[in-house]
């Protein structure tokens, strides 16, 4: 979709707008969402941000996504300056552009690139207010992002909230492994651990997510909260539960070529843990032997010639569980 074509959407007289999910756990599919609560959301994170009418914003993800449309709304609802980019994974590399940016949203790729070019890495570093999304950022992106000037925030959300309902530090004193949500929304703990969430100005319904949670205990306000990892994300071997994030997390810093955990059904253990590597499946399993406790260690390495992602960069878990079937 192109800006003027959203734009056109967005002016008709209907009260909603199509979207689409990124489609990370199933098949995208298409909704409808009122122009009002997207107003509302765009309103919640331009003054939790303190952005002001005549800053400027960069539009550099896909207007088919609802990242790419929330960041068209704040510039509508606060009068920011919107500079658009084509979506690449270089947001950055364009010339004659201006790149004193208050606002851009990214998602983890585009940050990653953007670090590797000496004169984009710049350009980043002085964005006012950097956010990311649309993707876990590993513990080597978020080091490399500890000493940046400006603020860089972590969000946490979905196509059904609106784009993000809570917020975290990357950098700065104030960095924390905590969302801290927005002060219209309510967060809580299902039977299962997962994350609910009430926000009534973005989403008609009270949302039971699918994502494992904890809560702070901590100092600083009681209903913080880090994702721990999907429940639709946990193998079952042999009794016990594994969960993929967790597996990853681990390998990340240790494995060079792109790979990704799945799993396959197994007629002793229920579930068995598979990886997919982009890499040697001999180097994947020696360390996996070297890093993860025994019962985490893949009993399948698959070598595949490019791991699947959604079309907005995240896993596609569906598509990699059908890679690792038998």
């Amino acid at each position: 979709m192109s800006l003027e074509e959203f734009l056109e959407e967005w002016n008709n007289p209907s009260l909603y707008v199509h979207v689409q999910t990124s489609g990370s756990t199933g098949a995208p599919k298409p909704m409808l969402v009122e122009k009002q609560r997207m107003l509302n959301s765009a309103r919640i994170t331009c003054d939790f941000l303190g952005l002001h009418e005549g800053d400027t914003a960069l539009l550099c993800m896909s207007l088919d996504y609802i990242a790419g449309k929330m960041m068209v709304v704040r510039s509508i609802e606060r009068g920011l300056k919107l500079i658009t980019v084509p979506p690449s994974g270089h947001p950055l590399s364009h010339d004659g552009k201006g790149w004193g940016i208050d606002f851009a949203a990214m998602v983890p790729m585009q940050v990653y690139n953007s670090l590797q070019v000496p004169e984009e890495c710049e350009r980043l570093k002085q964005i006012r207010h950097l956010i990311i999304g649309g993707g876990a950022i590993d513990d080597a992106l978020a080091e490399a992002l500890k000493t940046f000037p400006n603020h860089v925030w972590s969000t946490y959300g979905m196509t059904e909230t609106l784009s993000h309902i809570a917020l975290r530090r990357l950098n700065g004193p104030d960095a924390s492994d905590y969302y801290t949500p927005f002060p219209s929304v309510k967060i809580s703990l299902n039977e299962e651990g997962c994350l609910v969430i009430d926000a009534p100005l973005v989403c008609p319904e009270r949302l039971v997510t699918n994502d494992i949670a904890d809560l702070s205990l901590g100092p600083g306000p009681s209903d913080r909260f880090r994702i721990l990892g999907r429940k639709d994300n946990v193998i079952c071997s042999g009794g016990i539960k594994i969960q993929i994030e967790t597996v990853e997390r681990q390998l990340r810093p240790h494995l060079q070529a792109p790979f990704l955990i799945t799993k396959r059904p197994d007629a002793k253990f229920g579930e068995a843990v598979v990886l997919l590597t982009e890499g040697t499946v001999d180097e994947a399993r020696a360390v996996c032997e070297r890093i993860l406790p025994k019962y985490h260690h893949p009993r399948v390495y698959l070598h595949v010639d490019q791991i699947p992602l959604t079309e907005t960069g995240k896993p596609a878990r569906q598509q990699a569980e059908q890679l690792a079937r038998p």
